[in-house]
């Protein structure tokens, strides 16, 4: 009996370790909430509705760890969450190349529970930074190589973090001193411009349909890069009609205009589909121009 128990606690470690789930916000302390209490629901693979902020760690095995790591950051319009495909997938693929990766289910700005929307997501990714940050030993990565990763609305929100220095996590004590801006950043079709090339389902679902014009040059990314903003590589299609090639090329000038560090990639074909599994060759490509490029930036 004792040795059923250990292979079974044995087995259950080694599952914990592959794919751990995080709560991020103790109980009864995540901010910006009415106190609802919520249900996690799902529709056709994708959760549109989300009862707490979730992180999933995704390691490689130690003996072929890196120190980097990478939050992935899924999209869904900021309506729902493309969880499995843009994000354990792409999560698994980074562990291939030795790079720890967690997933983070964040809360969507059409909550009910939210007493103001636009700040959610930036709130649950800030935290999420803070958390790896703060027990980056326990994961065998570092501190300081900690980065995002977001695919269409994702790359909207991981642009956000990158670039709003703010903290907005309430987080108290030594958490406070715990910087939220990430190391660097990779955004694959991302939603950047919620002004005249927005993928208009995000901007509505961010900001409401009448959002005021100041409101949505605050939140059109491109308008928030600065020197301090940290290297960023892009990828993007020249025949997406969902989210338009304009995004990543008008944040990339602002990048290229404050001297920021990073790369951009414009695939002549690939649509809105850039993913783990893409439609041809050329496109599958950016997972290697993504692999080579962070190694410039210090991958060990």
């Amino acid at each position: 009996m004792k040795k059923a128990i250990f292979i079974t606690a044995f087995f259950l470690i080694n599952q914990l370790s592959a794919q751990e789930k995080i709560i991020l916000w103790p109980k009864g302390q995540m901010p910006n909430s009415k106190g609802l209490q919520l249900k996690t629901e799902e529709k056709e693979g994708r959760i549109v509705q989300i009862k707490e902020t979730e992180l999933f760690a995704f390691l490689p095995p130690k003996e072929e760890r890196k120190q980097m790591a990478v939050i992935v950051i899924p999209g869904g319009g900021y309506y729902k969450l493309t969880y499995d495909l843009g994000g354990y997938q792409i999560a698994k693929w980074f562990n291939t190349q030795g790079i720890s990766a967690f997933v983070l289910n964040y809360r969507l700005p059409t909550s009910p529970d939210l007493k103001q929307k636009e700040i959610a997501p930036l709130q649950d990714v800030q935290a999420a930074i803070k958390y790896l940050r703060k027990n980056a030993v326990q994961y065998g990565i570092s501190s300081d190589q900690i980065g995002v990763i977001g695919t269409s609305a994702g790359g909207h929100l991981a642009a956000t973090v990158s670039n709003i220095s703010t903290d907005y996590t309430e987080l108290k004590g030594d958490w406070e001193n715990i910087p939220t801006i990430p190391n660097f950043a990779i955004l694959v079709s991302p939603v950047i411009d919620l002004g005249e090339f927005a993928h208009i389902g995000s901007r509505n679902s961010l900001l409401g349909e009448n959002a005021s014009p100041e409101k949505i040059k605050e939140y059109s990314m491109q308008n928030r890069v600065t020197e301090k903003t940290p290297p960023t590589v892009l990828f993007h299609a020249q025949n997406d009609k969902t989210v338009p090639v304009m995004n990543s090329i008008l944040y990339y000038q602002e990048m290229t205009k404050n001297k920021v560090k990073g790369a951009l990639f414009i695939f002549p074909e690939g649509e809105h589909k850039i993913g783990i599994t893409n439609r041809s060759e050329l496109t599958d490509n950016w997972k290697k121009l993504c692999s080579d490029w962070l190694k410039t930036i210090g991958n060990k």
